[in-house]
């Protein structure tokens, strides 16, 4: 039997990836003032994502998970939420057109602002000050004063993340996302390069497409589908004084669902099985996902799954791979042999960005996008060679025009780093090298359904004589 759990139980648990707070009585003020305040997503919400979900761990759907690598308030501004939104609706369009597959669609968005570290610290000229944990945290800067944690901060993300919610739900369901639309959605640095001319030809057959099924009489005044479309958020649940004045009972079952966002995931560095993240998690019943490393090990795999979800319920958990390009094919297949060897109902996602983060010689964090590319390629072949489904992808992007990432089509180097390198924290693709690693996924994914065609049919025909 499960043992009893509530929002506070992680407190008797040890943590890692916290910030230290100077004021309790303020840290609980916060606490106090965000418990007061109306859930930022709905227990059905997240609910109806866990079974679409579900319908990815069968390999009938495909998960498109991405956004900021950290959400920022200085770049907070509606064009980027529609940017961001826009590259997203047209991955998931070169996806669902491209390897006639269904995708659902979460983001990276509302609510992604803390960010785990690899020291407590950072020195600068032999200056030491608390490292930078997100805006929901501290500041950038590099003073003491804004390197000070600060409960505040925490009102700030959740007006932040309630405004974009606000608009995100605006653009799926007001006309935004209309298929008729797939033209408007090419960004105008994007249009001229060759992934734009490619996405422009999908969406002229989309667009005859959707003429002929106009004169068979399907249009988006009868079909919901083709005017609106079904959009989520997601962000690690890091900071756990956030998350729990945000989680709440639903009304119609009685079961608690953390309201900060439709799915959480764990980290790689705070995934022990008695440790505070996972204890908050077990109790909720939203989506959740959790990253997988070089460094996990099958059976402790196993005994957070046990944890997380005793009851081997679809939908409910998302492992995401995350190796590094060199790695991935040493490292992934025994995770995937043992959960598929115990019968574990999971979606196997790729996170090909956290594994693959180097210092340019310039100086600056990026990720080699040929490297990110590969270790796409990695995760398909290792689910294909185990009989598995590699059933989605989770990065780093952005609406907007960086140069964060070396190579793709536009050949980003080192010298090109420094024009437009604006992330406050890691590397991201920008909407070219996005629309790229879609072509690449859908191609992957054609050749996957391509095959088990073709076995089926050979089953078929063997069965037959």
């Amino acid at each position: 039997m499960s043992q009893p759990w509530s929002p506070e139980g992680w407190r008797n648990k040890p943590i890692r990836q916290v910030p230290s707070y100077s004021d309790e009585t303020a840290l609980a003020a916060v606490r106090d003032t965000l418990g007061n305040f109306p859930p930022l997503v709905f227990a059905g919400e997240a609910r109806q994502l866990k079974r679409s979900l579900a319908q990815v761990a069968a390999g009938k759907a495909f998960l498109l998970q991405g956004g900021d690598c950290a959400e920022s308030f200085a770049e907070f501004h509606p064009n980027n939420i529609r940017d961001t939104f826009r590259v997203l609706l047209q991955m998931a369009v070169v996806l669902t057109f491209g390897a006639a597959c269904p995708v659902v669609k979460v983001g990276r968005m509302a609510g992604q602002f803390a960010k785990p570290r690899s020291s407590d610290v950072e020195v600068q000229n032999g200056v030491e000050l608390p490292a930078y944990r997100g805006d929901i945290v501290n500041g950038i800067e590099f003073d003491e004063a804004a390197r000070q944690p600060d409960p505040q901060r925490m009102i700030r993300a959740y007006n932040q993340a309630a405004a974009t919610l606000n608009l995100l739900r605006a653009f799926a369901q007001g006309g935004f996302a209309d298929l008729h639309k797939v033209h408007k959605w090419n960004l105008q640095f994007v249009s001229g390069s060759s992934q734009g001319r490619r996405y422009d030809e999908l969406a002229q057959r989309i667009d005859e497409a959707l003429a002929f099924m106009q004169a068979c009489g399907v249009t988006p005044e009868t079909v919901q589908q083709l005017r609106e479309t079904e959009f989520y958020t997601s962000h690690e649940a890091l900071l756990l004084d956030y998350e729990q004045p945000l989680t709440r009972v639903d009304s119609l079952t009685g079961d608690w669902y953390a309201c900060s966002a439709h799915m959480l995931w764990i980290g790689d560095r705070t995934r022990q099985v008695d440790g505070a993240h996972v204890e908050y998690l077990r109790g909720v019943h939203n989506p959740i996902g959790m990253k997988c490393g070089p460094t996990s090990d099958p059976e402790e795999l196993l005994r957070l799954l046990d944890v997380l979800n005793p009851n081997n319920e679809p939908g409910r958990i998302t492992l995401i791979s995350r190796m590094g390009w060199d790695k991935v094919e040493e490292f992934l297949p025994r995770l995937v042999r043992r959960v598929k060897e115990e019968g574990r109902e999971v979606v196997w996602s790729c996170d090909p960005m956290h594994g693959n983060t180097i210092k340019s010689g310039s100086g600056f964090k990026t990720r080699p996008f040929d490297r990110i590319l590969q270790e796409v390629r990695g995760f398909f072949a290792v689910h294909r060679a185990e009989g598995t489904y590699a059933g989605g992808v989770h990065f780093e992007m952005t609406g907007q025009d960086v140069t964060e990432c070396l190579g793709g089509a536009q050949a980003i180097d080192d010298t090109m780093l420094a024009d437009r390198y604006h992330t406050h924290c890691d590397p991201r693709l920008n909407a070219n090298q996005a629309l790229e690693l879609a072509f690449l996924i859908a191609e992957e994914l054609k050749a996957e359904r391509l095959a088990r065609d073709q076995e089926a049919s050979t089953v078929v025909y063997a069965a037959g004589e």
